[in-house]
């Protein structure tokens, strides 16, 4: 005589352990896109800044070429104007990782953004990296 297992059928389906796992690995995706993004941003914006300030700086040489005996700190943003490239009518500013505008300071050299008060902004931390400032 022969005996028959019962078939055993499992329901197919998630259990609760594997909606949390799928539900972790997108919270942790979505999570890391908007930091990566964040960081993205805060990089343009300074990337921005640091091209304005080349363009700044690429006049205030030219300046100072066709005026050899003026002192840097004696050159204001009328001076300079002149010879920025697009027929500008004032100096650019830059946007901080805050969204306020800042100016930029043409009587040192290299030119630096002001922060208010002569401070100079920079929130990478690194003034030869090239971002929110000239660099080297």
């Amino acid at each position: 005589m022969k005996t028959t297992r019962p078939i055993i059928t499992r329901r197919r389906g998630f259990t609760l352990l594997e909606m949390t796992i799928v539900i972790l690995v997108l919270v942790t995706l979505i999570s890391t896109g908007l930091f990566v993004n964040t960081k993205m941003s805060e990089w343009k914006l300074g990337r921005s800044a640091s091209e304005t300030l080349r363009q700044v700086y690429s006049a205030q040489r030219m300046f100072l070429a066709d005026n050899p005996t003026r002192l840097v700190s004696s050159i204001t943003a009328t001076d300079v104007i002149p010879y920025m490239s697009g027929n500008a009518t004032a100096l650019p500013t830059v946007k901080s990782l805050t969204g306020a505008s800042l100016g930029i300071l043409v009587n040192v050299s290299p030119p630096v953004i002001n922060a208010g008060s002569g401070v100079t902004y920079d929130p990478s931390g690194n003034n030869r990296d090239s971002l929110w400032d000239v660099g080297e």
